[in-house]
């Protein structure tokens, strides 16, 4: 994906739709025409494609990518969560890894945090991967991020990504793992922003989120850079629980700027500016300050 250029503003005027005169109706078509055009001529390979990818069905069983093999679920009680398989890699390079899973009981009245984690892309600052963090009184912390599930030797492209060839996964991982990927190891710019909700509200959301996990075990569903992706994924679930919550919004489909709707909403704290706020969302430097700390989710929130 790219980001828009000056043809096609984000903000559109009245007049810029519709044209005072028959002359300026008549030129503006025009224009729009000749820019437009080739854009449409490259969308015709896509559109022929659609009706043949219509027919093709998602999958647990293919020659996954290792760190992508193994799916978890979560066995949930009225007091107590097991979540199985969970991820922690440990990284060499971001290619170079040697993947562990481990099983462990959540006491579900010790759940007291939820973090909103933005990855922008770098050289595209309006794209973001987006991912989820559970706290649990203050010591442990289970992340969720929504991903692609890559087969062996795959890599993500936008295209492909609208004509089902990738199913979706919710990888349920340590910090260790999953921010470090991002901040140690492909070295992009991470903002862990605390969410304000009650423990209450919390709850529910992990519980709504290990549903899916689980509902994914056994369903597959394909990824959809549009309509089935990590930001639109966190939306649906914050909407199940307490319904438009989060109206639809640009910035859903352009995450990089997520962090700043969800401030706008009230979903953050709002007791200083969102410019400040995201100062101090940062963690890379503590992140690599503290990349060998066994209490490493602490150690990146020492400063918040």
């Amino acid at each position: 994906m790219r980001e828009v250029d000056g043809s096609f503003p984000l903000v559109f005027s009245p007049m810029s739709i519709f044209p005072r005169t028959p002359l300026a109706c008549a030129q503006s078509s025009c224009r729009f025409r000749y820019r437009c055009l080739p854009r449409l001529l490259c969308l015709l390979p896509l559109l022929a494609l659609m009706p043949g990818c219509a027919v093709l069905a998602p999958s647990n069983n293919r020659d996954w990518s290792p760190d992508q093999a193994v799916l978890p679920y979560a066995e949930l009680g009225p007091r107590y969560a097991r979540l199985r398989n969970i991820r922690y890699c440990q990284y060499r390079t971001t290619d170079d890894y040697t993947v562990h899973y481990y099983d462990k009981t959540f006491d579900l009245q010790q759940l007291d945090s939820l973090d909103f984690i933005v990855i922008p892309f770098r050289g595209m600052p309006q794209l973001a991967h987006t991912m989820l963090s559970f706290g649990f009184g203050g010591r442990d912390y289970v992340c969720v991020s929504v991903e692609i599930r890559r087969e062996k030797g795959e890599t993500y492209a936008p295209l492909k990504g609208m004509l089902r060839q990738f199913e979706l996964m919710y990888v349920v991982g340590d910090e260790r793992d999953l921010i470090k990927l991002r901040t140690n190891y492909r070295l992009d710019d991470v903002y862990v922003y605390r969410v304000r909700a009650t423990p209450e509200q919390i709850r529910a959301m992990f519980t709504d989120v290990m549903n899916r996990v689980n509902k994914l075990a056994v369903a597959p569903e394909f990824y959809n850079t549009l309509t089935n992706n990590c930001t639109n994924n966190i939306v649906r679930h914050i909407n199940r629980l307490a319904p438009n919550r989060v109206p639809w919004d640009l910035r859903i489909l352009l995450p990089g700027r997520s962090d700043e709707y969800a401030y706008e909403l009230g979903l953050l704290d709002t007791d200083v500016s969102f410019e400040e706020t995201k100062l101090r969302a940062r963690i890379n430097y503590l992140a690599n300050r503290y990349a060998s700390a066994e209490d490493f989710s602490q150690k990146i929130r020492q400063l918040k």
